[in-house]
């Protein structure tokens, strides 16, 4: 690992320790590439999600990150922000009308370099646990840079890590590693044109079905920044997202 901060977190600072406290189990670690670029796609269950998969992920690990982290003030916020910039990670504004073209250009430089670069498709937490429609960023970033997706399942993380809370609670914590997915062969098996618009929705449905196999959950068809939206109006889950609506 050439950072040496993110070596001191990964195997000195935290990832020991969430081994041992949250008894983090995870299957398939050999589906990760030795080397080269490839992009890493997972659902989103907590804040600790970026922290579970590094401390087993034999190689480093970029993400994008709320720009906000790289911003705030405070004690809390300088903390953040020194965290941030030591590990790498790569400020993103989610808010921006230019959101998904910077993240797509901040990921064309991670895998240019031949580094792992990973996304949650769903755009952020799953209010219930559940698998959410996928955002297509994911699907432009492999498509356009003609690499493989890794889908990993995170599953017990958000009983460790539930939202709202910064603390790990002493849940177990399990990975499951899927084996690599040809992002540019999947689209051309469907006939369709690998560098077209239309390329990308197919591909991130298809990467969505096999997170929610993977994790053992139900798949939602719905975006989770909608479903979180109309909660907090206190207007319910939007129709064909109810929890009971399988």
């Amino acid at each position: 690992m050439s950072n040496k901060w993110y070596w001191m977190f990964r195997n000195v600072l935290i990832g020991p320790a969430l081994k041992v406290w949250n008894r983090v189990e995870v299957t398939g670690l050999e589906n990760i590439p030795a080397t080269g670029p490839v992009v890493i796609a997972s659902n989103h269950q907590s804040v600790m999600d970026s922290f579970y998969f590094p401390a087993v992920c034999p190689r480093e690990v970029t993400f994008p990150a709320k720009s906000e982290y790289f911003t705030n003030t405070g004690v809390l916020g300088a903390v953040q922000r020194w965290f941030f910039k030591a590990t790498a990670q790569v400020p993103v504004d989610r808010k921006a009308s230019n959101a998904g073209d910077a993240t797509l250009e901040a990921a064309t430089r991670i895998l240019d370099k031949g580094e792992i670069f990973a996304i949650y498709p769903e755009g952020t937490r799953s209010p219930d646990g559940r698998i959410y429609k996928g955002r297509t960023g994911m699907a432009r970033i492999a498509l356009a840079n003609h690499v493989d997706i890794v889908p990993v399942a995170m599953i017990g993380a958000r009983n460790a890590n539930p939202i709202g809370t910064w603390v790990p609670r002493p849940a177990k914590v399990r990975m499951k590693v899927g084996e690599p997915i040809d992002a540019r062969g999947y689209v051309a098996s469907l006939g369709i044109d690998p560098d077209s618009r239309e390329a990308s929705r197919p591909l991130t449905d298809h990467v969505m079905a096999i997170l929610s196999d993977m994790a053992g959950e139900p798949y939602v068809d719905v975006y989770a920044s909608d479903v979180k939206e109309s909660l907090a109006a206190g207007h319910g889950y939007p129709y064909g997202a109810e929890p009971n609506s399988r």
